[in-house]
Order: structure tokens, then sequence, then C-alpha cells
């Protein structure tokens, strides 16, 4: 049944001279690509600096058989590992072995409600999702991309998971009692120096792997010559390159506290992989079909919950790599799952130099390009009043929970349609 591997579609075209060669090779650049920012994206979500890797593995190779996008690639990314770290992080711990089992508990959830929807045929009613929503919470979560790191930036010892009134009082505290760590944000400097230098090179090596290569030995050579003032906390070891087998816990007071996390996960997961897949596909001029992509989307992140992975979606970055790098089929995306084992394989010892500050650096960068300045001002220049729910979406993200500020974002363009059609 063709609808069940749509990866077979694809078939003939490998008799084109070349086709597999480009895919093999954007396969490796998005291993290399994911390394730094899987161990970045894992920290956002508050899990083990490994588990982004893990991320990258079993849902990137599953969705690339089943879904429906030729080009997009799945596994970790920004805004969905946010909101793991903000949805799970009020039940347990960060990092804790708790917070841990909850997370791939929430893989699992995600996966078999993304399969329903699919089956259900529910793929056209995603779409209808308001875009100034979308541009609203992409603001917000940029935001609390910041809120997380802006300890680790300036060498302070902030709490996990608060608030940013917290955070920023917990700074200015910090800076006025000089409490802070001056060789942090010269290390950030120096490595987000380094990104936007290597810039115009990043099709040779990525500037991201580069930037934690120089930003570890700068570290190495602070801490060296400048014992008193730099000492960088690190990444821990990675225990393993393949993905150890875990289980979700179905027990009925999981569930209960998990419910409204997998539905507003669920909704975020897929809203941010049709985007991606339908703008690949209007840019390649190849079909799409949102009801097999939920299919697939779900189908990774219950394959994953397995693999120890926490819930997975389309990634921005890796898709834009994946396509600039010459992919022609989803082969590259299962390319870029095996070589990123193989490299764990021999590199993972290598993992435990990068300082957390470097990756600090590198969510600065992702929170950055998430803010799409001519979006927002298209909004509010658009002669609509699309623009409130943006504002109100956006707000809310850094101030409610975030299912509920999507939600009144979703109700609050739900209203100014209904009254703009009355008068």
């Amino acid at each position: 049944m063709r609808w069940q591997l749509p990866f077979s579609k694809w078939l003939p075209e490998y008799q084109i001279p070349g086709t597999i060669r480009a895919d093999i090779f954007a396969g490796l650049t998005g291993a290399i690509v994911v390394m730094p920012q899987g161990i970045a994206f894992a920290l956002l979500a508050g899990m083990p600096p490994h588990y982004g890797l893990y991320a990258a593995m079993i849902p990137c190779l599953v969705a690339a058989l089943f879904g429906s996008s030729r080009l997009m690639v799945t596994g970790p990314a920004n805004a969905i590992s946010l909101t793991t770290m903000a949805l799970i992080s009020p039940l347990a711990l960060p990092e804790s072995s708790q917070y841990v089992g909850y997370v791939l508990t929430l893989s699992f959830l995600v996966g078999v409600l993304q399969l329903a929807l699919g089956f259900a045929k529910a793929g056209k009613w995603v779409e209808q999702i308001p875009h100034s929503v979308i541009v609203g919470f992409t603001v917000g979560a940029a935001i609390l991309i910041i809120n997380s790191q802006l300890g680790t930036l300036l060498g302070i010892s902030i709490p996990k998971g608060i608030g940013v009134p917290e955070t920023l009082s917990a700074v200015t505290s910090a800076l006025l009692n000089n409490q802070w760590q001056m060789a942090a944000p010269a290390l950030v400097v120096f490595t987000l120096i380094a990104i936007r230098l290597w810039k115009p090179l990043n099709r040779f090596l990525p500037a991201m792997l580069v930037a934690v290569v120089l930003g570890s030995i700068a570290a190495v050579l602070l801490e060296k010559f400048l014992p008193t003032i730099a000492a960088f906390k690190r990444v821990q070891d990675i225990p393993g390159a393949f993905p150890p087998i875990s289980s979700p816990d179905l027990s009925g007071e999981t569930l209960q506290k998990l419910f409204s996390a997998a539905l507003i996960m669920t909704l975020l997961a897929s809203t941010e992989a049709m985007a991606i897949a339908r703008a690949i596909a209007l840019k390649t001029k190849d079909q799409f079909n949102a009801n097999q992509e939920f299919i697939g989307q779900g189908l990774a992140n219950v394959c994953g919950s397995f693999f120890s992975a926490y819930p997975a979606s389309g990634s921005f970055n890796r898709t834009g790599v994946n396509l600039a790098s010459g992919a022609k089929t989803p082969l590259s995306a299962i390319c870029a799952a095996v070589f990123l084992l193989i490299l764990l394989a021999f590199l993972s010892p290598l993992v435990k130099h990068i300082p957390y500050v470097v990756i600090a650096a590198l969510l600065l960068v992702v929170a950055w390009n998430l803010i799409d300045i001519k979006q927002i001002r298209h909004e509010f220049q658009r002669g609509s009043r699309e623009w409130i729910p943006m504002l109100i979406t956006g707000i809310g993200t850094i101030t409610i929970p975030l299912e509920w500020a999507i939600l009144s974002g979703i109700v609050s363009s739900m209203l100014i349609r209904h009254f703009s059609q009355k008068n």
C-alpha cells in the first residue's frame, strides 16, 4: 500500500545519475550540523545533553520513510524543545530521571495523537491556525530561550524553569553584587564572532560546528592562563552512540498529569512540521499530503519514545541545510540519522569538552533567528487587526502557560474575524 511507505514513490529517481551521491553528502552535512544543535536543544528542553542527539536519530529516519515531505528533516527543534521545558518543568526537576520519564512518555502520547489526527483526515484543520498566532508564539519563544540561558551567558547561577521577571531580578541582583563571571560573556562574544565570521564559508563546514570547536579551545586557554576568573561547566559524557531502549509510563497518574501537555505539544509539533513541509513543497514544486505527514510525524514520535527521543518535529535549521546541500529525496534524512550514529561512535568522547556557555551562545543565535522582524512589521501593516492575536500570543507566551497563550491567541483571532465579517 503506497500510503504506508511514501518513500517507495521516489525509488525510481535513484536511477538518475548523481541522486544517491547528492543525498549521501547532504545527509553527512546534516549529521555534522545537528551535533552541536542537538546538544543545545536538549538543554533547552531540560533534558541531559545527549538526548538531543537521540531525538535526531530514530524520529528522523521514521519520518523520512512515512512522511509526505520529500526534504523536510525531523528531529529536535527550538520551539518544541522550549515548550517541553515549559510544560514538564512544573512536574519534575529538569534533567532528573522523573523528568526524563515524563518527557519520553510525552513523545509517545504526542505520536499517538498525531496518528489519530492523520487517520481522521484532520490535516486541513491544522492548516487553519492563524499565522499571526504562530508569529506571536515565535517571538515569545525567542524571549523564553534567552531567559532560559541568561544565567549561563553571564556566569550566574539561576534556578532552571523560572519566569522572565524572576530571571531579570536574579540577574540584576547578581550584577549589583558583582557575582557574575566575567569570562562567561567574553566567551559568548568570541563564539558569536566566530559564527559571524565563518558564515560566508558555511557551505563548506557549518558555522555552528566551527564555533563550538573554537569556543571549546578558547575555554581551555582561558582556564589555563586565567584560572582565577575562568572556570566553565562542561557537557557530561554521552553514555553511548546508540539510543538506549526506553518505554513510556502509561499509568493513570502520569497520563492525567500529561494530558494537557500532550494536547498543546501535538498542536505545536504538528503546526511546525506542516508549515515547514508546505514551504518546502512549494519551493520544490512537489506534492504535499497533510494527513500523511500527520502519520509520518506520529510514527516518528511513537517509535522515538522507545529509543530515548523527546518530542520531535520538523526542523527549520536542518531542513534548510538539507535543501542547501543539494538533497534530492528522503534518503538524505535517512543518511543523516545513520551518519550521526557513526559520528557519535567515534567522536562522543570529545563532546565532554564543550562548555555550557558555548552552547548557550548557539541558543542565543537560534533565538535571534526566530524573530522575523519583516513578518512582525507585515502583521502590523496589513490593514487588519491580526496584530492583536500576535501581540496577545506573544505576551501570553512569556507570562502564562503556553497552552493558554496559544489558545487565547486563536480565540482572539476568531473573535476579530467574526466581528470584522459583521461589520
